[in-house]
């Protein structure tokens, strides 16, 4: 039987793709597979796949036939996953030798749904570690337990997919599929459906995964269209959660959440194409419009005054016109 399937998403990645892959080999067991998506590359990257299949242990290429976007890939990889447990990594990221080995024995021997583990941010020459926002670790937890507090960083705004291993029985109940097309922030409704739905997890003191940030391909590097689909990622976090038995503990968690996502595009609002720029303003005023407003109302009055004044303002000028500002 297959222990741990690792679905790892390439997408015009030619440059970083050979380290991904020998971080892979350094991660090989008879009883491990790693599922290679090509995103339908337009570069070399496929040829080093094709290569990686034959040369890697466990390896297989899935192959798309046109781009679909990382939620997309990832379910594709998903739905060929043979595994026990399942994890991701990205095409431009890299692993520790012996990291997934470490990471699933810990996971069987606490029993869990998941796990959640560290990482190392990798910009240019500058390394940062990141931690789960969990105060205790190696011990079995309710994940409903850590959503909150609204005013602090908690595991639901630590949303990395592939930093952790998630059982079987997960994927069998469609807690760890994406939500199909979503181009950015599809790991935000997957989180909080995670830390809603599953029953049990861990934080674990484990550091191996490496983080590139900078990438020029990156997403959030790109001010085009496709960012904006945080909007409807949001959403699906927002319409989940006031469905959720405890909804009115976690709505506010929710909204505030939802705010400072959208105070933080505004903020950079330049680096942004003119046409999405204007998209933007409106359909950021629209998503604040559709918010429960009395949670709205609190969520702003407890963020700080240079965030809420950007949004209060944004609010105001909907209203003066009636409509959406664009």
């Amino acid at each position: 039987m297959v222990k741990l399937s690792v679905v790892v998403p390439f997408y015009n990645v030619q440059t970083y793709a050979p380290e991904t892959l020998r971080s892979l080999r350094a991660n090989t067991r008879d009883d491990f597979e790693f599922l290679l998506v090509d995103d339908c590359s337009s570069d070399g990257t496929l040829e080093i796949l094709e290569r990686a299949e034959r040369e890697l242990p466990g390896a297989v290429v899935l192959r798309h036939e046109r781009n679909g976007g990382l939620a997309t890939a990832r379910n594709t990889g998903l739905d060929s996953a043979r595994g026990e447990f399942v994890t991701f990594l990205d095409g431009d990221d890299w692993v520790a030798p012996g990291y997934y080995a470490q990471v699933v024995e810990a996971a069987e021997g606490l029993g869990v749904d998941f796990v959640r583990t560290d990482h190392v941010q990798f910009t240019g020459k500058a390394r940062t570690i990141h931690r789960v926002p969990v105060g205790l670790r190696d011990e079995v937890l309710r994940p409903r337990d850590v959503i909150l507090p609204a005013d602090r960083s908690t595991s639901v705004d630590y949303p990395y997919a592939w930093a952790g291993v998630y059982h079987r029985r997960l994927v069998e109940r469609g807690l760890v599929h994406f939500t199909d097309g979503l181009r950015t922030a599809e790991d935000r409704p997957w989180i909080w459906r995670l830390h809603r739905e599953a029953e049990s997890f861990a934080a674990l003191s484990v550091l191996g995964i490496f983080y590139r940030r900078g990438v020029a391909s990156s997403l959030t590097q790109i001010g085009d269209v496709r960012q904006l689909d945080f909007i409807r990622a949001f959403d699906e976090v927002i319409e989940e959660t006031a469905k959720d038995p405890e909804a009115d503990r976690f709505l506010p968690k929710a909204v505030r959440t939802y705010c400072a996502i959208i105070a933080h595009h505004l903020g950079s609002i330049e680096r942004f194409e003119p046409s999405v720029a204007r998209q933007l303003r409106a359909m950021s005023a629209g998503a604040l419009k559709r918010l429960p407003q009395d949670v709205l109302k609190e969520a702003l009055d407890s963020m700080d005054l240079e965030r809420s004044t950007r949004l209060r303002r944004l609010r105001r000028r909907s209203a003066a016109t009636g409509k959406a500002v664009a």
